[in-house]
This record gives structure tokens, sequence and C-alpha cells, in this order.
């Protein structure tokens, strides 16, 4: 038997015969026909086939990723004494503030003290109560604006409550059943201040967007601070009005109100009484249901925040003073009722119970409308509590309002025409970020290089990975070509899928080259025949979060943004995941040295942070339709959805492409055809509605 792809004699002849019978139009393509046939040549649409079978579903690879995030979400907290939370609790909540919620803000401007505008009266108001519009900074450049209720009659020091708005959408702090609470506490002779919320209202411009949260992470600053900040500043306005009393500060909200309600009185001691309304739950709920809005926001899962905790913990922090939780039966917006009681009331009324304060922890289910809402049911529960614990006269119904309503023009404050929104608070910031110079001098580089990969890992918290089983779930053996279809079963429960080809005729220990595409290996049937027909082996491979799988009702930024607040960087599990391939693939070449192919941003940045780690596992990495640089997430601006990975905390406050490209040396890195930022509009400042 002769050697695959060797002409016979006589087929040489029967071939140049053939080719003298074509016209001049058509030889050259039959000669190439022919070798193809002989050699085992691929062609794109024979790929394709092969490369268009999933080889894990949906299905599997969300299981895996929830078990995986679920085997990593913290237990209640459940201390022996009182002394022994009380001691935890302090360290919890000082750190949770330090290390998380203001890492990399600048220390003027979390200490700043508030900074509220007084801008008049709104006429007329209410009978037993007054209004007042108010502006305030939440940081420089950066306003908000605030409706301040006072009660007609004050006499003495009178309690306060910050309210704060969730999802209201472009009405935001004129929303009528927050108006109604907020005149409700007034008359009752409580000082109530409605906060606009970042996103809605006045701050509804689209630079506003929380997800543009992502952004500030990526410059170096956790998101959650500037909502933190947002709502601190409320607070801060309250405590220092001469006629509040300090000992009688509430805080209440629905929603995203709910959320920041609970962070604010969790981690802010000032706060003595909390009512948040369906705002949160344990994140085991939120995974086990998937449920989209159970998820929340990005700042709902910020960066670190549930490292070795959970909400519950947050909940903990508050015992034993006084908090009411109300959730909704059927809610239609996230966070049912009988979905969340059992890891955050059930779990958590012992811990009040430690201190002798069992009652004060309450819950209420709200089954009219039972949807999501702070309606009547819901605000007499919150009247009830708050006048309770305040020692005021007990409130059992609602004070009607209906005619004092007012319209989001009537409310509206004003914001400067140059406001910062959250997006160009990012821009801004990362502008600013000046990084050292890489040194020229070989000693001093050595030194650098071996400093910058250690950080590196760092701030992607590379974690290794190896591979537990190879599962081989297909093959094909035709035209000159043979694949294979793999299935990476990982040892942190997570995989990765592949499919392997090389012609026929080429050795088993070929070069080697790993292709990658942010649309998933289906899309890189033309760059895979292109390698084979070079006489290379090709791993067309989908890292976790990349490919068919993740594609669909199965959207990869769902988990990645719980996997950032849970301690993890999906940076991190994806760059684990190609070095160990890699590894893998290798040990199959005669090359001890993979070449890299990847198109798309997401793929880039995982294959130039590999090589910048691990430069000798690579023979080239070549890029297609890249990013120029991670200032281009910036300015595009990209939107998390897009590429999660990316907004990484730190990234590009450290790094940027040319650095890991510098790291990666001596292995070469090229981009064709890189992303170019689109053309602006010409569009005046946001001046809001």
């Amino acid at each position: 038997m002769r050697p695959p792809g060797q002409f016979s004699r006589e087929e040489t002849v029967a071939a140049a015969s053939t080719v003298r019978t074509l016209s001049k139009g058509l030889w050259i393509l039959a000669i190439i026909s022919t070798l193809v046939i002989a050699f085992g040549q691929s062609d794109p649409e024979q790929i394709d086939v092969v490369l268009d079978e999933q080889v894990i579903s949906s299905d599997v690879a969300s299981f895996q990723i929830r078990e995986y995030i679920l085997n990593k979400v913290a237990k209640p907290p459940a201390p022996a004494s009182a002394e022994e939370w009380t001691a935890q609790a302090n360290r919890l909540r000082q750190h949770l503030l330090d290390d998380i919620v203001f890492h990399g803000w600048p220390r003027a401007w979390v200490t700043s003290p508030p900074i509220f505008e007084d801008l008049g009266p709104i006429e007329p108001s209410g009978s037993g109560y007054r209004m007042r519009k108010l502006r305030y900074e939440i940081v420089p450049g950066f306003d908000s604006t605030a409706i301040l209720y006072e009660p007609e009659n004050l006499s003495g020091k009178v309690p306060a409550i910050l309210n704060f708005s969730g999802h209201a959408g472009p009405i935001g702090k004129a929303a009528e059943y927050k108006q109604k609470r907020c005149i409700n506490f007034a008359k009752r002779g409580i000082i109530a201040l409605n906060l606009e919320w970042l996103g809605q209202g006045e701050l509804s411009q689209e630079g506003n967007d929380h997800w543009f949260g992502a952004h500030l992470d990526l410059v170096g600053v956790n998101e959650v601070g500037l909502f933190y900040l947002a709502m601190r500043r409320g607070l801060d306005y309250l405590y220092n009005d001469p006629r509040v009393d300090q000992n009688r500060l509430g805080v209440t909200g629905l929603s995203g109100g709910g959320w920041q309600t609970i962070m604010l009185s969790s981690l802010d001691d000032r706060v003595a009484v909390s009512v948040p309304v369906a705002g949160f739950a344990s994140i085991n709920p939120r995974v086990e249901a998937l449920r989209h809005g159970d998820l929340g926001d990005v700042e709902q899962s910020a960066t670190d925040l549930f490292q070795n905790r959970d909400y519950t913990h947050l909940l903990a922090l508050r015992a034993p003073k006084p908090t009411l939780l109300i959730y909704n039966a059927e809610d239609d917006c996230c966070f049912r009722a009988p979905l969340v009681k059992p890891l955050v009331f059930d779990a958590m009324r012992p811990l009040f119970r430690l201190y002798g304060k069992e009652d004060n922890l309450q819950w209420h289910e709200n089954r009219d409308p039972g949807t999501h809402n702070y309606q009547l049911d819901n605000r007499i529960q919150a009247y009830r509590f708050f006048t309770s614990h305040f020692n005021l006269p007990l409130a059992e119904a609602e004070i009607p309002s209906d005619s004092e309503i007012k319209s989001y023009k009537q409310l509206e404050v004003g914001v400067p025409e140059n406001n910062l929104t959250i997006l160009s608070l990012a821009q801004k910031l990362g502008r600013e970020i000046s990084r050292p110079l890489i040194p020229s001098d070989p000693a001093l580089r050595a030194k650098w290089v071996s400093a910058e990969r250690e950080n590196l890992k760092k701030v992607i918290r590379l974690k290794p990975v190896e591979v537990s089983r190879v599962w081989t779930v297909a093959n094909t053996k035709n035209q000159g070509v043979e694949t294979k279809s793999y299935l990476f079963q990982m040892k942190n429960g997570l995989s990765a899928d592949a499919v392997w080809a090389k012609a026929i005729a080429s050795p088993e220990t070929a070069p080697a080259t790993i292709v990658l595409n942010d649309k998933g290996n289906s899309a890189s049937n033309e760059t895979v025949s292109d390698r084979i027909n070079r006489g290379e082996q090709v791993l067309a491979l989908d890292l976790i979060f990349t490919g068919r799988a993740w594609q669909g009702k199965t959207l990869p930024y769902w988990y990645e943004q719980i996997l950032h607040g849970l301690g993890d960087r999906p940076l991190g599990l994806e760059v684990a995941q190609l070095v160990e391939l890699t590894r893998w693939l290798a040990s199959r070449s005669a090359t001890p040295r993979v070449r890299i192919e990847a198109t798309g941003m997401r793929n880039q940045v995982t294959a130039e942070t590999a090589a910048a780690l691990y430069p000798d596992l690579f023979s080239e990495i070549a890029v297609h339709g890249g990013l120029p640089n991670l200032g281009f997430l910036l300015e595009a601006p990209v939107k998390f959805s897009e590429a999660p990975e990316l907004f990484c905390l730190d990234f590009y406050k450290e790094f940027d492409l040319d650095r890991l490209i510098a790291l990666a040396a001596p292995t070469p890195v090229a981009t064709e055809e890189p992303l170019v930022l689109p053309k602006k509009k010409a569009t005046s400042s946001p001046t809001g509605q």
C-alpha cells in the first residue's frame, strides 16, 4: 500500500491528460481539485459541518456553572453568642467599607462632608408639611437631586427617614407610591428625604445605565462605591440637620431602593430602623431559580462583595436593630417571598434571638397585589413599624394624599449641563491613569516582568486548573481530513469544548494551532480549513462562556456578574482553561509551542493574557478584529454584556495591551484589522428631563 497522498505514475499521466483537454480558464482549477483529493486538503464547507455540531448543551453548561457558583456561596453566619457576633460584625463592616466598597476611590471623596444646595420651596405644599428642592454632590462633577418633606410644626428633635428610589424609570423620585410615603411620614412628624437614583428620573441619561458600573471596575474603583456614596450623602444630610434626632434615623425603599436600604443600613451604624422592600435575597435562590430579575444590576453583585459571605451576612449586621423585611408573594420582578424567606428571615431570626431581640426582625408577605410593589398594604406595614420604633403614635392606616401628588415637572430640580454620568466618570478616571514606563535595561526589565506577572495573576485571580477527563464525543474521517470532537471536563467542575482536526496525511505530531472565536468555533471554519491546509493540527476551542452552549437563554454575563461578586474573575477562569488545553495540545505535537489564532476582543485578551503569563507555551498570537487597546472598552463604549470578562477590577488601571504584549516576549503578537472607535454623534450634554 502506498502512503496516503502519493501519486502513482498512472495517476500523474491521467491528471496531465485531463488538464490538456480543458480550456485555458479552467486548467488551474482542475490541477488544484486533483491535488485536494490526493493530498486530503480541507475546504471550509466540509469543516463547517463538523464545527456546527453542538458538543455540550446549554442546559449542561448552565447546570455546571450554577453548581460551581452555589458551591462558593457562604452559609449564613451562626455565632455562638451575641458578643461573638458583635466583634465579628464590627470587623466585617469595616472590611466591607475599606476594602470592597471604597476600593480605589479617592480618600478625599470618601471622607468629604455632604454638599447640598437648597433651591427653595415647592409651591403649593400640602397640608401639614412643606417641600423643598435640593441638589447635592455625589462626587466632584457628579450631582444628584432630592426633595425634602418637612413637618409644618416641628417641636424638639424629630425622626427622619431616607427614602430610596428603585427602577422607577423616567419618573424617578416622582413615583406616586413614593410621594405618598414621604407625605405620610411628614404628616406624622417625620422629616423625609426623597433621593433621586442613578439611572432614574433626572439621572436617566444613557450614560447612567447601571451596567456602566463595570467600567468603573475596569479603571480601578469598585462600582458599588459610587452607589454607596450617592445614598450615604442623603443620610449625612439628615444626620447633620439640627432638627433631627440622630438616634431615630430610618431607611426604606422598593426593589433597587430595597437593595440600597439593606446596603446602607447594614454598613452605616447610624441607621436605627430599616425597611427594605423586595430588595435582596441570598445568592442561592437567585441562582437556583435563575429569574433574570433576581440577578439584579451589576452593583448588586459588586466585585468581591460576596467573597466568603452572602446577603444574609448584610442582614446579620443589622442585629439587633429593628428591621422589617417586606416581600411579595408572586413578585413579577424579583425575590418572591417564599423563595427568599428560608435563607434570609428564618436563618437570621436565631441571631437576633441571641441579643434577646428576636421580635426586632419582622417579616411581611404581601398578597395584595402580591406583585412587585410598595403599594398601600406594604406602606401601612412600614408606617406601623417606623412609628412603633420611633415612639410615635402607632400608624394603622394611610393618611389620604391622592390630591397632593405632584407631577414630574413640579418636582424637577435640574442638574448641571455638564453633569458627569457613570460612564463619563469612568472615562475621566481612565484618562487620568498613568503607568510607569517599561524598563529598557535588561536586568531591570527582568525584575519588572517577574513583578508584573505576579500582579497580573492577582488581578485576574488566576487559579491553575487541570483536565480531569477528556470526553471524545464524535469523530469524522473523510475526504482526506479527520476530526474529533472533545468535551474537556475540568477538576473545578467547569468545561470547555473543541473540535480537533488535521489532514489524514499529516503526521500525528504536526505543528499545532488553537483557533478561538468570540462567536464560537462554529464561526471558525475558514480559519480551521486554512491551518489544516498548511499541514497543521488544529483545535477549534470554545472556552467557558463562549460558543453555542452560551448563546440564547444561557447568557454568560448573568453568571459572570455573580462570579465577580463571589471573588472569582471570569477572565482568570478562561486563561486557566486556555493554558491547560494548550499544554494538552502541545503534548500531541512535535513542537512544544502552540500557535493561537483569535478572532474578537474577548478571546484576544484571553490569549494575550495567557501569553503574558506563560510565553514559553506559545509560538505566536495572531488576532483578527481585536481591540487596539483596553481604553477602547471605555471610549466606544463596549457594553458589559458584550465582553463581561474584560471588565475586571483594576485590569485597565494596571495593564493595557502593550504591557501584555511586552510580557509575552519573545512570543510575537500581531493584530490585524483592529476595531476602530465609532464616530460620535454631535449631541449636547445631558440636562435632565
